[in-house]
């Protein structure tokens, strides 16, 4: 089963495109990522989700990520309760459900 990172952050007002803009541009290259998707959660809200291969690889990309995080930790706000600018979690996936489109027509 994959494994998935989650990381939520609250962004500054007014920067919100410069936000989804840096993640453009990352193209993270590292190995074991399988694909990332940035979700609007709210208004200045969001919420980073990627699938591995393994924790194995997400442990290994942590130094990269927390490099690139530097990139636009200007754009950040603080979470509060101590948490600072992100709330990261990560697993492995216990479930993984595919979606299959009901047959349309007869």
């Amino acid at each position: 089963m994959s494994a998935f990172n989650v990381v939520r952050f609250r962004v500054k007002p007014g920067q919100e495109a410069a936000f989804v803009d840096a993640h453009r541009d990352l193209a993270p290259a590292w190995p074991g990522l399988r694909r990332f998707a940035l979700v609007q959660t709210g208004a200045s809200s969001f919420c980073l989700i990627g699938e591995w291969q393994d924790m194995a690889s997400i442990a290994a990309a942590r130094p990269a990520m927390g490099a690139q995080l530097d990139r636009f930790r200007a754009l950040l706000e603080d979470l509060g309760g101590g948490l600072g600018v992100t709330d990261p979690v990560s697993g492995e996936a216990v479930l993984e459900v595919q979606q299959v489109s009901a047959p349309t027509g007869p």
